[in-house]
């Protein structure tokens, strides 16, 4: 199994406001996919679509301004049983993001276009909390045709 793993420094006083981000369905929308629905209670299903398809993934923790992870119930074939894990510290006037998408089966060229589309949605949180406004899809970076 492979993981792809992304740190990220987010300047705000409190890692409140990026839990938020990851634990509403408006946070989410406003940096990851405009089209985001569905429950981010533990136990809930949130719903990510995007103009090539989409991802259904089930809330299995939250630990208020530490910790949010999902498990990946549907979409693509090399998604589906993989989770997505958050990490969040404080350092300084710093929230830390450690982000896991972890339990590939094995490093095909998906995993490297995804390991990249999830760093430019990462940057996309960083710039929602920093500034108010992210870069959700379909306004996000574009790095291959089609996306």
């Amino acid at each position: 199994m492979v993981d792809i793993l992304h740190r990220v420094g987010v300047q705000t006083s409190s890692p409140e406001k990026v839990y938020d981000a990851l634990t509403t369905v408006e946070g989410l929308a406003g940096w990851w996919t405009d089209d985001t629905s569905g429950s981010a209670d533990v136990g809930g299903v949130l719903q990510f679509r995007f103009p090539p398809g989409g991802f259904d993934m089930e809330v299995v923790d939250r630990r208020a301004s530490e910790h949010v992870a999902w498990k990946v119930v549907d979409g693509p074939e090399e998604w589906v049983g993989t989770t997505v894990d958050w990490e969040l510290r404080q350092d300084g006037d710093y929230t830390i993001v450690l982000f896991r998408h972890q339990g590939w089966r094995e490093p095909v060229e998906f995993m490297h276009h995804c390991s990249t589309k999830w760093a430019t949605y990462l940057m996309s949180l960083k710039q929602l909390v920093e500034t108010g406004e992210g870069a959700p899809a379909p306004r996000d970076v574009h790095v291959a045709f089609p996306d």
